[in-house]
């Protein structure tokens, strides 16, 4: 499986990029995974660069994900520019198909809706599949993040466990039908 972790934080090496990074080996079976982690701030210079070689290679890299974390520190109610400069880099359903959750933090909770008011309907615009609310942690609570972490993952793996179910029922239908071809 491939996941990629997405900071969003002008800073590189942030504490939004810790919570983000803590979630992946918590969530997921350890070995069934490869990881990349791409700090937008290293790409900063080029965002606007539409003919940028490395970022066609690094949203090549996200859209080719199965799962993707979307961190982002909360500015001004909602996400940085940088990450929407980088997601406006892909067209309508640029990442369809690919899992994926949003993770915001902030000073207090006084923002806490920023993940499903702000980046899930972007994301769903991109055709992404988010698999319940994102999450949002107040960045003061780093000494229980572990706690915070096991919590979001029991909520994500009841999701998971259903969607496992539903999509052992689908019923097979081949691409031209689904087209109406």
């Amino acid at each position: 499986m491939k996941v990629s972790v997405v900071v969003g934080n002008p800073k590189p090496q942030s504490r939004t990029r810790t919570v983000a990074e803590a979630l992946v080996p918590a969530l997921l079976t350890p070995g069934s995974y490869d990881l990349e982690v791409i700090e937008l701030a290293d790409y900063a210079s080029e965002l606007f660069e539409w003919s940028s070689e490395r970022l066609k290679a690094v949203t090549t890299v996200v859209a080719d994900s199965d799962l993707v974390i979307f961190a982002t520190p909360t500015y001004k109610a909602s996400y940085t520019g940088l990450l929407k400069a980088f997601l406006d880099r892909y067209g309508t359903d640029g990442l369809q198909g690919v899992v994926a959750i949003p993770v915001f933090t902030g000073g207090d909770l006084t923002h806490s809706l920023a993940p499903q008011t702000t980046l899930l309907p972007l994301l769903a615009e991109l055709g992404a599949v988010v698999p319940g609310r994102g999450l949002y942690f107040v960045i003061d609570d780093l000494p229980r993040l572990d706690e915070f972490i096991a919590e979001a993952v029991a909520r994500y793996a009841k999701v998971f466990a259903s969607l496992t179910a539903v999509a052992g029922a689908v019923v097979e239908v081949e691409a031209a039908d689904v087209s109406g071809e």
